[in-house]
């Protein structure tokens, strides 16, 4: 029997040793393509190529792909641990033909792969055919031999696959393996790979032109063929789940069942294996897009482990078994696991603080006897409670739940959030580009040189053959300068590099000669903040440790921001060592050269990749002396001693495990100075003193403040004290020898007004207290009575409730002592003269 490693790896070999480029997984986030949250198939990295927009150097390519369906079209999540086969995260074998085979090869190698190297009897397998495809079901017939009986010829919506409305499109094969009679329905036949033909190219008129280029796209689901290969009734008795599961197991202290009783065990192994790789892959928890979908699956295993009774962090203590399971084939996981656990051990800290919160609210929520959406939507989206466990609990208590009304205003949040991506996309029209070839950079060598106008967008952003202007990516901002004269305000580039200069004026005319200069200042200026972030990079890691990684940044002219990884918070003496660290490598004058290499060698001299970021085959490699490597495409100096010097400005957290320092450098660290000691002097003239003795003249005055306060206090204590004797002096008759002081009275706070009630129920031997004060335009109220009244059926609530009532407020206590609030200062007098009526008859009763 083979493991989920072999299969994996016997499908990779099998079709590289059939010409086929083995390629590592693209990431889970894909590289600029806004219609997609996350990577969900493996074609999704081929996009372009199928298209017609990318070629690349080989026909044939197989990968094995991360691949996540939570969120957007493609979603999965309420499903998981449901069903045998539903996940978050999973992995896509596929094989891809780029116009070179077709169906010829693909099905009978499909079958050889399956039937001899995968072991699948070949008579538990038949094929469906689109209805129309007669060439395929043919080959299944004549070339492989499968029976007439075993193939099965299925309409569109079952074998027909398309990109989109338009576009590439074409029928496709699907293998299905029988189980066996244990198993009925859809359960007993089980799909375990899909070929897809891409033949056709749709039109917007829904006509189908043949391709000039057919090609060949191809998907297996890992987890599902090993659970037929390993002979399990489900994907999570496979070893690619169990390890994860006994995990939970040890850590609920309890034993996992395969039926209903192990939901919450299942929920836990899929989303750990998927938060894993979500923060392999860059991204954070946090309340937006794909931060807040990998939040809700972390809160969702919690809220899992809170029910299982685990104690303590439960995520990070899942990451290691992931890793050991699955970290050979992913490298990125195990090399970033310290790193990845404490992510998450943050994220289940807080959540741990908020989920007894959310819990309470949503039983304070039911207890008007139903569960309206926009309440559950609240809860869902604040406090992170999913809604299936919203729907438990109202189904445990017998009551309604509205999906109707929850799904709406999660619909309303959606339509929001695809609005915010469509403004953060790049404006372009790609009609305007789809036949433009990539804009040739040649802005390292050199700051201006002569190109050619290719075409001006109806943006009104020029497009030349060759710019010396850098497009924004990578953190960096684009260039500014000019083309003839006429500014460039900004450059960027498109997915497919082409670069787009923003010009403020008139265009120059498509197929003009131009002169293009970048403003070198300006450029200068950022390749001194991009190198220091390459030395700040690594000195964080010297300080605060190897769990330290790069998580963004924003290179500009005049600052920079970096975000990093880390599990805890730097001190003061954290960040005076990371900033010395990087001054001491700008002063030894490090050398920064380039070099372009293949990105395995990249790899293998030790650079270090941004995981989450996509690289092509060739990458550029920035070293700088002996202290930094790592894969970047930004500029730099060309030498460290030229960033001048480094100064940190901040470092604060913003999300989830993820903080964010701001630094300048250069020219920067002067303005900084200069601003600093522009402070200094306007403060020591504040304080008529010299810039150098501001601190200790600053000590003298707080000094005298606290004395001056002290004074204060002394003197309110003595005015509370004259006060208090003369309202013992007014003390009017209550009952049986006890007095009666009301009034209002100076007092800042609560405190001070319970102070000296205290002090007039001792001068008072047996009474009653009522107190009113107006501090910061509002109400307070105290009653306090001796501890001999309450067996008079007296109580301090009732009179100070009845006070707070006329000012707007409300409040109580102990028949001994109640205070209150209010917010109408103006009807202070009145609502004294309440309380003592309020008092006056709880005695006459």
């Amino acid at each position: 029997m083979q493991t989920g490693a072999e299969i994996r790896e016997s499908f990779l070999a099998f079709f590289e040793a059939r010409g086929h480029r083995r390629l590592p997984s693209s990431p889970l986030v894909p590289a600029d393509d806004p219609t997609l949250l996350f990577t969900n198939a493996g074609m999704v990295q081929f996009k372009d190529v199928f298209t017609g927009r990318t070629r690349l150097p080989f026909p044939r390519a197989v990968t094995a792909q991360k691949c996540m369906r939570a969120g957007g079209k493609h979603n999965d999540l309420e499903s998981v641990g449901r069903t045998p086969r539903h996940h978050t995260f999973f992995e896509m074998l596929g094989n891809f033909s780029f116009g070179d085979y077709f169906k010829e090869a693909a099905i009978p190698w499909a079958w050889e792969l399956v039937t001899r190297d995968l072991g699948l009897p070949a008579e538990r397998l038949k094929a469906t055919v689109f209805r129309e495809d007669d060439e395929a079901a043919e080959i299944w017939h004549r070339a492989v031999g499968l029976p007439s009986s075993r193939i099965e010829r299925l309409d569109e919506a079952d074998n027909f696959w398309a990109m989109g409305d338009t576009g590439p499109c074409g029928p496709c094969s699907e293998l299905h393996f029988d189980r066996g009679p244990a198993f009925s329905g859809e359960d007993r036949w089980l799909e375990v790979w899909n070929l897809v033909f891409m033949q056709f190219d749709r039109s917007a008129d829904g006509r189908m032109t043949p391709l000039p280029r057919p090609s060949i796209d191809t998907g297996m689901g890992l987890e599902r063929v090993a659970s037929v290969i390993q002979d399990v009734p489900s994907n999570y008795d496979t070893d690619l789940f169990v390890p994860v599961i006994e995990a939970v197991a040890a850590l609920a202290g309890k034993p996992y069942d395969r039926g209903p009783a192990g939901f919450p065990f299942r929920v836990i192994a899929d989303h750990a294996r998927a938060c894993t790789f979500l923060v392999a892959d860059g991204v954070r928890p946090g309340n937006e897009c794909r931060g807040y979908v990998l939040r809700r699956i972390a809160r969702r295993a919690m809220r899992f482990g809170h029910a299982l009774s685990v104690p303590g962090p439960l995520l990070a203590h899942l990451v290691p078994v992931v890793a050991a399971t699955l970290g050979g084939a992913y490298p990125e996981v195990a090399a970033q696991g310290e790193a990845i656990a404490a992510i998450l051990r943050t994220e289940e800290e807080r959540f741990s603080l908020t989920l007894a919160d959310g819990l309470a609210r949503l039983e304070r929520a039911l207890a008007g006897g139903t569960m309206d959406g926009a309440t559950a939507f609240r809860l869902y989206d604040t406090y992170g409670l999913p809604v299936d466990v919203m729907e438990d609990v109202a189904a445990e208590r017998g009551l309604p739940f509205d999906r109707l009304g929850f799904e709406a205003a999660l619909d309303q949040q959606r339509q929001r959030g695809r609005a915010d991506r469509r403004r953060r996309q790049v404006r372009y029209a790609a009609t305007e580009l789809a036949d433009l070839p990539a804009t040739e950079f040649v802005g390292y060598r050199r700051l201006e040189g002569p190109a050619r106008v290719l075409t001006v967008t109806a943006d009104g952003d020029v497009i030349l053959d060759r710019t010396p202007f850098y497009g924004e990516g990578g953190g960096q901002v684009g260039d500014t300068g000019s083309l003839n004269g006429v500014r460039v305000t900004d450059t960027r580039k498109t997915p497919r590099g082409v670069f787009l200069h923003r010009v403020e004026g008139p265009a120059p005319e498509p197929g003009r000669r131009v002169k293009a200069i970048v403003d070198a200042s300006r450029r200068r200026a950022i390749a001194r903040n991009h190198s220091a972030t390459h030395l700040l990079h690594r000195a964080l890691r010297e300080v605060l440790g190897s769990e330290a990684h790069q998580a963004g940044s924003l290179v500009a002219p005049d600052r920079l921001r970096f975000d990093y990884t880390a599990p805890r918070a730097p001190s003061a003496s954290d960040l005076a060592a990371v900033e010395a660290l990087v001054n001491d490598h700008i002063l030894a004058a490090l050398p920064v050269t380039t070099v372009e290499t293949g990105l395995d060698d990249a790899r293998a001299m030790g650079a270090m990749a941004l995981f989450g970021e996509k690289y092509g085959e060739r990458v550029r490699v920035v070293r700088m002396g002996g202290w930094s490597l790592e894969l970047c495409g930004g500029t730099h100096v060309g030498n460290t001693a030229e960033i001048g010097l480094f100064k940190l400005l901040s470092d604060a957290g913003i999300g989830s495990g993820v903080r964010r320092v701001d630094a300048v450098t250069g020219d920067g660290v002067l303005r900084y100075l200069q601003e600093r000691d522009r402070l200094l002097d306007a403060t020591a003239g504040a304080l008529k003193t010299r810039p150098d003795q501001v601190a200790a003249r600053a000590a003298e005055v707080i000094a005298e403040l606290a004395g001056a306060e002290r004074e204060l206090t002394k003197l309110a204590a003595r005015e509370q004290h004259a006060t208090g004797q003369q309202l013992l002096e007014r003390a009017e008759p209550l009952l049986d020898g006890a007095r009666l002081v009301v009034g209002q009275v100076p007092a800042p706070d609560m405190d001070a007004l319970r102070h000296m009630a205290d002090e007039l129920r001792q001068g008072l031997g047996s009474g009653a207290v009522l107190l009113g004060a107006a501090a910061d335009g509002r109400v307070l109220l105290l009653c306090a009575l001796t501890p001999d009244l309450p067996r008079y059926g007296l109580h301090a609530g009732k009179a100070v409730a009845a006070a707070a009532a006329v000012v707007g407020g409300g409040g109580g206590g102990r028949p001994d002592m109640a205070q209150a609030g209010g917010k109408d200062p103006s009807r202070l007098r009145e609502a004294l003269e309440a309380g003592t009526r309020a008092l006056r008859e709880q005695v006459q009763e």
